[in-house]
């Protein structure tokens, strides 16, 4: 549990404390907010959603987001920088469609980290915490310890009761093995992410969670369900954990809406080609639609339908990810930023359109970016040092930019920050203090995030 305050001042951290206990119920937030507005404190509204778009592999910072093209050759590389819709903010000219909604994006161009290898890599963009076993890759399986921020809020929003809390797509992505840090660590596995995998050739999403036998039909679900509820008034109280794996799962079963959310049928042709198409020079085989565009629309949809928290992991469908050691500059210009560039920049204008952007905190990072100096593989290889990640929506100040690298994007050179800032950023963001605790098995405090929220990037 989030330990309870120890003063009654209301500062904005109270406030935060007030209206994120707990359960985080609607009531308490108005509540706390109109009692901060009486007493003449300006406290951002909280967002509602929140989609982690993740780039498996590093994209290069200096090839997107923070071109350096007063550098030698052998730093600013092939790309030109181009205008944006924000004066005097300029990224890569193969970001054409993003360029047009800096508007509503700001960029962290001062993250950095310790972690020189995916794995570890991955874990503490993901958690906002240093990995256990150190700055490695792991070569077979091991134990998650610290949650995810989608299983940390599962964990804080438990007695809301939504259908899911925290949802991934698609899963899993791994390099050598399955990478621990998409679950939820200490909290258990009652918190994991709701598993949404996909079918590339077929376009088709699937969650088996949602899997319902034909000849149980949800009336007869819902009978055995009263009947385990029965039984369950005479069981002992050692079996009282297993009850919120069963609540959970009739829950799902029962969930109309995630079901549909899943099914992008119901979207137009118009909207699904507005998020990406496949290039295809055969005749009569209609419209191939790339599925890195596709799990962004999957998202939104997941969004409108209540699940607050959604981990996008872009990974290898349809080509390699983003791990540019050779060929840095076609890769990214041919295979890896066109879809990326036109599926982010239309969630971000889909989100608008409907109302939902300023609710809806986009982030969109790699676990690290790449080498200032280019390789003799006209690649470019793992750099925590330094790189870009970019929010959307969520309240942001359009055209933010929180940091700078120097003069070669090496490393910070004014306000750096880390995955931790990243962390408390979004905890704070839906509502909680990123300095409340939650507890491991042996009941040992941890912070919900070691960092400090950048809250320079939004409105106040």
């Amino acid at each position: 549990m989030i330990d309870d305050p120890n003063s009654l001042e209301l500062t904005r951290r109270r406030f935060v404390q007030f209206g994120g206990a707990g359960a985080m119920s609607l009531g308490g937030l108005w509540g706390a907010r109109a009692w901060a507005e009486q007493s003449g404190i300006k406290v951002p509204s909280a967002i509602r959603a929140c989609i982690f778009v993740f780039y498996y592999g590093g994209p290069s910072h200096l090839d997107t987001y923070d071109l350096k093209p007063n550098s030698p050759s052998t730093v600013r590389g092939e790309f030109q920088p181009i205008a944006t819709s924000v004066p005097g903010l300029q990224v890569s000219e193969i970001l054409p469609n993003m360029s047009r909604v800096m508007h509503h994006c700001a960029l962290i161009r001062s993250m950095h980290h310790t972690n020189r290898l995916h794995d570890s890599a991955s874990i503490e963009t993901h958690t906002g915490k240093q990995a256990s076993q150190g700055d490695r890759e792991e070569f077979a399986p091991i134990p998650q310890f610290h949650p995810c921020h989608g299983g940390t809020l599962s964990y804080l929003w438990r007695d809301r009761r939504l259908d899911v809390a925290h949802a991934g797509l698609p899963f899993v992505f791994h390099n050598v093995v399955p990478t621990p840090c998409q679950g939820s660590g200490f909290l258990g596995s009652a918190f994991d992410p709701f598993r949404v995998t996909v079918d590339a050739e077929k376009q088709h999403y699937i969650a088996e969670e949602l899997a319902i036998r034909q000849e149980l039909p949800v009336q007869r679900i819902g009978s055995r369900r009263d009947l385990l509820t029965t039984l369950q008034t005479s069981r002992s109280k050692s079996h009282v954990g297993f009850e919120q794996y069963y609540d959970k799962a009739y829950q799902l079963l029962g969930s109309e809406k995630v079901r549909r959310a899943l099914d992008l049928s119901e979207e137009s042709p118009e909207m699904r080609e507005r998020y990406g198409v496949l290039p295809t020079n055969a005749p009569g085989q209609g419209v191939a639609r790339h599925m890195r565009g596709q799990n962004l629309l999957v998202a939104r949809r997941l969004v409108e339908a209540g699940v607050p928290f959604v981990n996008v992991y872009d990974f290898r469908q349809q080509g390699q990810n983003w791990d540019s050691h050779a060929n840095n500059f076609v890769q990214h210009r041919e295979h890896l930023v066109p879809p990326a560039d036109r599926g982010l920049a239309a969630l971000i204008s889909d989100l608008e359109d409907r109302g939902l952007l300023d609710s809806t905190l986009i982030v969109a990072t790699g676990e690290f970016g790449r080498t200032p100096v280019i390789n003799g593989g006209a690649g470019r290889d793992h750099w925590p040092d330094c790189y870009s990640v970019l929010l959307a929506g969520g309240g942001i100040q359009g055209g933010a930019i929180h940091g700078a690298s120097d003069a070669i994007g090496a490393y910070p050179a004014k306000d750096p920050a880390t995955p931790a800032d990243l962390a408390a950023t979004i905890y704070w963001r839906f509502g909680f203090d990123p300095a409340s605790h939650i507890h491991d098995q042996l009941n040992r405090p941890h912070h919900l995030a070691d960092g400090e929220a950048l809250k320079g990037l939004f409105h106040g």
